[in-house]
């Protein structure tokens, strides 16, 4: 599997934990009511589960594939914006 496809996969498991938190925050509003404790627990809970994120780097000059010079997109690229190396190519074993 190319570094391309364990990055992509890191999106849709970030897009789907998106939708479970903000589910999860409109469930304790709707059961409890207003609660700044839900969304605080569901923002600690995305930034935890996207910390792997920053581990998605070129493997020849190190740059992250989710970043666009200082800004983060949420989806990678498939070469990379420093030296163009190719991200989608299988990886050698």
């Amino acid at each position: 599997m190319s570094l391309f496809d364990r990055a992509k996969r890191h999106a849709w498991r970030m897009a789907v934990a998106t939708m479970m938190a903000i589910l999860f925050v409109l469930a304790i509003d709707m059961i409890y009511g207003h609660s700044t404790i839900a969304f605080a627990i569901a923002i600690v809970v995305l930034i935890w589960l996207n910390a792997p994120m920053l581990r998605f780097n070129c493997p020849r000059c190190g740059y992250n594939m989710f970043f666009r010079g200082m800004i983060v997109i949420p989806w990678p690229r498939r070469e990379c914006g420093k030296c163009g190396l190719q991200l989608d190519a299988p990886e050698q074993s």
